[in-house]
């Protein structure tokens, strides 16, 4: 088995793959002509987005909006760089919100958190040396 994807709901598909290209470089690979999913392809794993009346007719309960949440949610998108600062900054240039500026970690890695305009927690890191 592997990880094929990852889909994060939000409230505009296109913005979201708009922002997700101009912050880190990512092409898209497909955008429905509903608008109410798409996806872009960031290399092994493929990133998704789908509106949240997708999640509402897959999640009976219902779901936690992180567009509408005042605190990020309990998962986050992880990507490489290698230089964060650089990405962090473009990122945001590109309308993300910084949480946690780019810091050293003790085990050597530097490491930011960012939270999307559609909400989704990022974190910008770089390689974690073996």
């Amino acid at each position: 088995m592997k990880l094929a994807y990852t889909i994060i709901y939000v409230p505009d598909v296109p913005a979201s793959l708009r922002f997700f290209e101009a912050a880190f470089g990512f092409k898209r690979k497909f955008l429905h002509e509903s608008g109410a999913y798409g996806e872009l392809d960031t290399g092994e794993t493929t990133l998704s987005f789908a509106q949240h009346e997708l999640a509402a007719g897959n999640l009976p309960d219902g779901h936690v909006r992180a567009s509408e949440s005042a605190r990020p949610l309990g998962m986050e998108i992880g990507l490489i760089a290698d230089n964060v600062a650089a990405a962090h900054a473009k990122a945001l240039a590109h309308g993300a919100a910084e949480l946690s500026a780019p810091k050293r970690k003790p085990w050597g890695q530097t490491v930011s958190y960012l939270r999307a305009p559609d909400g989704a927690l990022i974190e910008i890191c770089s390689p974690v040396s073996a």
